[in-house]
């Protein structure tokens, strides 16, 4: 298992985000939204080439890798009723990229719920998410699907219905998404989802782990995030069933407690607040780490290697 984060939420600038990696001792970046130089942000695969070639040096100078491409391909932005030709564009502009960076998984999602309908669309979605796991699988990389605003994010039979129509692809668990997520597999009037469950049934096909946590505040309808285990996004029962089962993938911070990156009426902290916000999640996220494996030690010999 290594550690790793989602790099924008340390800031913007892939120099804070490689400062903020470099403070950890940590080795690899899960990149998404990167700004360089004077040009603005954008997510990795939609960088000018003249601004990617810069992210490229600047990461290789500094000894950092890239273990995920955080993309927007089929995201929660997206509708299924859009044409596919900007899915196939940003995954043809990800595939010669993520080679460059020595780069294996791709993180996709399922488009957007259709919140105005009770047809889904799911034919569809399936038949455009196996033609993107093509894509990527033929080129040696492999996409994983997180469990968010999208239909596969509705709850885990939609979750586990994606997966058997969509062979060879594999999923990115996001502890805290559940929590603000209705489960729409239940009947009305819906309630959240429990992670808990929702993680066993997805277990199988866990090839990466997002780590947020939060508290749902009913009174407020919306998720208060929290350091990671004081929540309840059951992040401190998730890694230790992972560590307990050799687990050997990527546990990548997404603290959302100074930004996020989904909710534009959320209004960001100052880049420095931001940068020191992703340095003591990914402290918090080791120390609580240390413990699981403490816990475990008598009986197992789970560790934490630093290797992308």
């Amino acid at each position: 298992m290594y550690l790793t984060g989602i790099g924008d939420e340390a800031g913007a600038l892939l120099d804070h985000q490689i400062a903020a990696t470099r403070a950890l001792g940590w080795r690899s970046i899960e990149a998404r939204n990167v700004q360089v130089g004077e040009y603005p942000p954008a997510n990795i695969h939609d960088l000018p080439d003249p601004a990617f070639e810069r992210a490229v040096e600047k990461l290789e100078a500094a000894g950092v890798g890239v273990c995920c491409f955080g993309s927007a391909i089929a995201n929660w932005g997206k509708r299924i009723t859009d044409p596919f030709d900007s899915s196939l564009a940003e995954a043809r502009r990800a595939i010669p990229r993520m080679r460059r960076l020595g780069t294996r998984l791709v993180r996709i999602m399922s488009f957007a719920v259709r919140e105005e309908s009770e047809d889904q669309m799911e034919e569809e979605r399936f038949r455009r998410l196996r033609e993107l796991t093509r894509m990527f699988l033929d080129a040696g990389l492999q996409p994983v699907h997180e469990n968010c605003m999208n239909y596969g994010g509705m709850g885990w039979p939609f979750a586990l219905k994606l997966l058997e129509n969509v062979p060879g692809l594999q999923w990115v668990w996001d502890t805290g998404n559940p929590l603000f997520n209705l489960d729409r597999s239940k009947p009305k009037p819906w309630s959240r989802q429990d992670p808990w469950e929702f993680y066993l049934k997805v277990k199988p096909w866990i090839a990466h782990v997002h780590v947020k946590d939060a508290i749902w505040d009913a009174a407020r309808q919306e998720a208060v995030y929290t350091w990671p285990g004081e929540g309840h996004g059951q992040v401190r029962a998730v890694l230790k069933d992972l560590l307990a089962g050799d687990y050997a993938g990527g546990i990548s911070l997404e603290p959302h407690m100074a930004a996020v990156f989904h909710d534009p009426t959320v209004k960001a902290a100052p880049a420095e607040a931001q940068y020191a916000n992703y340095v003591e999640y990914g402290r918090r996220l080791e120390a609580l780490v240390a413990e699981v494996r403490a816990e475990l030690k008598p009986t197992h010999g789970s560790g934490v290697e630093q290797d992308v």
